[in-house]
């Protein structure tokens, strides 16, 4: 042991005992400091760096080994730093108190009792470990150093009202991403830092933090081990963790540790909890009374014990090396230490086939060494083991292969994939790293470490660029960072798609003429990019409506009774009861626009929709008649009832019965037809019409764009329509068919002498087949006039000739007789009557002749009968 100075600087954490073991170490003529993350190991190295030179600094690490031949100063992991402190005239160990670690305990254990600097050795930990050092190393003099600032706490935090400057502190990587995304929903975005990162992508997350770029940043409990940060204020996510065994809450001295990344130099720090995390059903974790006394005055529960394991074990043998291994420690302070990856790595492979073959104490080191290699993927053992015992094929030999490494490292130099994939990539090329950094592994050792750090660092970047694509939002940060509030003043670009850009970065659409933040916009920011957006939007809405007013308005349309451009609606309509001049009610937004342009813009809006409007100029017609007095009561109530019909009404609806004779030809030169069973206007029954009423939102019935002949049969009719069995038809077609049936009675009248009616008569069915009814439809139409079919009666056996034609008849509807609407639909549609005495053969059809077949009566009619009571005065 040297005989040079032992201290051991021990205190809470921004206590300088890092600062002062660099200035201390800098004051010698070499040094070596061991710290437990290779990224505080990287930090400590460019600091000294910058004092001493590149060429008389190192740093070493399990995969990252830089140094210069006349290197003096070594900035180490604990784990590669030398156990005896490598002669070097300075030893320091950072963080001593993870000595009490089960995991890596053991190891901390050993340079503390081993590591020696030649003139001076520091030991540096929390004041937890001070009974350890009095009883372990007891010539060592102990220095407590006070904390430089206060440390408070806050309670508890929602993650949206979290102080700028703040660290989120969490235990899993499903925890760190879930605040990283709140965070970028809620402030613009954080810096992620986890231990699994690679130095390059955790040094420009921590830039991303410390330049000011975002104001918060996630890390896991890594962030606790001497990781320098601004920060002002520590919030935890979560106060318990898994240890690899458990799923345990953290002590307070860990609490403690974390907490105490709050508050700079002489600079106030607070801590504190996350709470209300949206869509969480646990309650926010709480700190105790006890933990937070502990915390702000730094007392903590002594450590009772550090974990042990020897370090230089035997290595006759597989039984030795596991024997001197798992055995226990002689001092009563010491533990013997849980079993660590290696060690179980080691017992697992020890049972393997392989395990007779490892003989000699040359062999058994280079197998306990490759045993070490470190578990960077975090796969656990029995995974770990098998990719130990693939590469103890090629080390038994002697040498890994150089190809096989190349192409192993080759396969992971991709930069395709999500956060996770390239996580898993860097962890595995970490693995090649340390197993090329070995001096005996791998041929063409150099070269293939070159390509393994290349690979690293090209994977470190696409990390990083995909942690700040995913958490960080530029948009919300240049607001944020650049005009604090004042949105006025931001350069707004308008895009050709409508998207409005800062910089290149969006921050809304122009939907028409609504402006429209961006749905990803904050709560915060929105106020910001409203004003953004707005204060642009006068010139920028000038210059589309002039475009739309000269070159647009083929891109016009109407629906849902206002008037659309490009789906956004740019004014309601709203016509009068005379269906005369339209009025248009601009949306609000055209109301940005100057006084001048919104009225020029609305002129050819107005103009555009009266020539839109034109079709309906036969029902401005009955309209105006319907308010001229001279027209009469009787007939004005008959154009009301017409145009609350928009176009059509059935005669029963009509009230045909009120008006006098001499006042139809009146209506007629009005455009009004009179059918046998609808009053309707031809001209209003066109697509053009049916299409404008319809967008327009009078007749809310469906549409029937093409208004064909005959369509199939609906729930709910369009507009201009009757039923006609399993088929409906337009009405004035309708109409054609009865009037052709009419004609066809009446010639049988003539034909009969006297004009006595006849009986029966025969109809021509080519009309309503070449129309497009089906015959089977063909009686129900017909049957809702009043006509009845008499099936012909079929050939006798054996007979030859033309089958004899189906004869009808036909009579009103007698006074008090049931309407046939009331009939149950089932036997509408089967063609059966809704009552009894619907003429002859109402009931069962009559007997067959001898020899003949049952004479068939088809008759009804399609839905609606009854509608004929006047038939008899206006057919004659």
């Amino acid at each position: 042991m040297s005989d040079g100075t032992i201290k051991a600087v021990l205190g809470p954490t921004n206590t300088g005992k890092t600062h002062l073991a660099i200035e201390r170490m800098c004051g010698h003529s070499s040094g070596m400091i061991g710290f437990p993350l290779r990224l505080l190991a990287r930090e400590v190295f460019d600091r000294v760096r910058a004092i001493k030179g590149d060429k008389m600094v190192a740093l070493i690490t399990g995969e990252e080994r830089i140094e210069p031949p006349d290197a003096r100063y070594f900035c180490c992991t604990v784990e590669a730093m030398d156990r005896l402190g490598g002669g070097h005239a300075f030893v320091a160990l950072d963080e001593a108190q993870l000595a009490a670690d089960p995991e890596r305990g053991h190891i901390f254990t050993d340079r503390l009792l081993n590591a020696r600097g030649r003139e001076e050795t520091m030991i540096l930990g929390s004041s937890t470990l001070e009974p350890m050092v009095k009883a372990l190393v007891p010539r060592a003099e102990l220095v407590g150093r006070p904390r430089f600032s206060t440390l408070s706490h806050a309670g508890s935090c929602k993650l949206s009202r979290l102080p700028p400057r703040s660290a989120v502190v969490a235990f899993s990587v499903e925890q760190v991403y879930a605040m990283a995304e709140a965070l970028r929903r809620f402030r613009g975005g954080a810096a992620v830092v986890m231990g699994a990162l690679s130095p390059e992508t955790r040094n420009k997350q921590v830039e991303l933090f410390q330049n000011g770029e975002v104001d918060y940043i996630v890390a896991t409990d890594a962030i606790g081990m001497g990781l320098n940060l601004d920060l002002d204020h520590v919030a935890f996510a979560s106060l318990s963790k898994f240890d690899g065994r458990r799923q345990r809450r953290l002590t307070p001295a860990e609490m403690g540790q974390i907490a105490g990344r709050a508050g700079r130099h002489q600079r106030d720090g607070t801590f504190g909890t996350v709470s209300g995390m949206r869509g969480s059903t646990a309650s926010p974790p709480e700190f105790t009374d006890e933990e937070i006394y502990a915390i702000e005055e730094h007392r903590f529960a002594p450590l009772t014990h550090l974990f042990w394991r020897e370090a230089e074990p035997r290595f006759d043998d597989l039984a030795t090396l596991v024997g001197d291994l798992e055995a226990p420690p002689d001092e009563p302070q010491l533990r013997a230490a849980p079993e660590a990856i290696d060690l179980a790595v080691l017992n697992r492979l020890a049972e393997e086939p392989l395990a007779p073959s490892i003989k000699g104490a040359g062999l058994v080191r280079r197998f306990w060494e490759a045993c070490s290699l470190p578990d960077f993927r975090s796969v656990g053992a029995e995974q770990h083991a098998r990719f130990v015992a693939r590469l103890w094929q090629d080390l038994c030999e002697g040498y890994i292969g150089a190809d096989y490494v190349a192409s192993r490292i080759a396969e992971l130099d991709r930069t395709q994939g999500d956060i996770d994939t390239l996580q898993g990539r860097i962890a595995a090329v970490r693995s090649w790293a340390y197993i090329c950094q070995r001096p005996d592994w791998v041929l063409a050792r150099d070269e293939m470490f070159a390509r393994a750090r290349a690979a690293e660092a090209k994977l470190s970047d696409a990390l990083h660029a995909r942690l700040t694509e995913r958490f960080v939002n530029r948009r919300t940060s240049l607001l944020m960072k650049s005009l604090g509030q004042d949105g006025s003043g931001l350069p707004v670009e308008l895009a050709p798609d409508g998207a409005l850009t800062v910089d290149g970065e969006p921050i809304g659409k122009l939907e028409g003429f609504r402006f429209v933040v961006a749905p990803d916009a904050t709560v915060a920011d929105r106020k910001m990019l409203l004003a953004a957006g707005e204060k642009a939007l006068p010139a920028l809405l000038t210059q589309r409506a002039q475009w739309v007013a000269s070159e647009g308005l083929g891109e016009l349309e109407l629906s849902e009774g206002a008037i659309q451009w490009n789906g956004h609606r740019l004014g309601q309509v709203e016509l009068p009861d005379d269906f005369g001049k339209p009025r248009l009610v601009p949306v609000r937004e055209l109301g940005l626009l100057p006084e001048l342009e919104r009225k020029q813009f609305e002129a050819a809006l107005l103009g555009w929709l009266e020539a839109q409007l034109e079709p309906l100029a036969p029902l401005r017609a009955l309209a105006a008649a319907a308010r001229d007095p001279a027209a009469g009561s009787e007939a004005r109530a008959l154009l009301h009832t017409v145009i609350a019909g928009h176009g059509s009404v059935s005669r029963e609806d009509a009230g045909l019965q009120h008006l006098p004779k001499e006042l139809r030809p009146y209506l007629r030169k009005l455009g009004v037809t009179f059918g046998a069973l609808d009053i309707f206007v031809p001209a209003l029954l066109k697509p053009a019409p049916r299409h404008l009423l319809h967008a327009l939102g009078i007749d809310r019935r469906p549409l029937e764009g093409a208004m064909l002949p005959v369509i199939g049969e609906q729930r709910r009719l369009p507009a201009g329509y009757r039923p006609a069995g399993s088929q409906a038809i337009r009405v004035d077609l309708a109409e054609k068919i009865l009037r052709a049936a009419f004609d066809a009675r009446a010639k049988a009248t003539g034909a009969g002498g006297k004009g006595k009616p006849p009986s029966q008569f025969a109809i021509d069915l080519s009309l309503p087949i070449s129309i497009g009814l089906e015959a089977g439809n063909i009686p129900r139409l017909l049957g809702s006039a009043g006509f009845k079919r008499q099936g012909a009666r079929a050939l006798a056996e054996g007979a030859f000739g033309p089958p004899a034609p189906d004869m009808w008849s036909w009579r009103p509807r007698r006074p008090g007789e049931r309407n046939d609407r009331d009939a149950p639909a089932a036997k509408q549609r089967h063609g059966k009557p809704g009552h009894k005495g619907h003429g002859k053969g109402g009931g069962k059809g009559k007997p067959a002749a001898k020899g003949g077949k049952p004479r068939e009566s088809q008759h009804g009619p399609a839905r609606a009968g009854g509608a004929f009571d006047a038939l008899k005065e206006l057919l004659g």
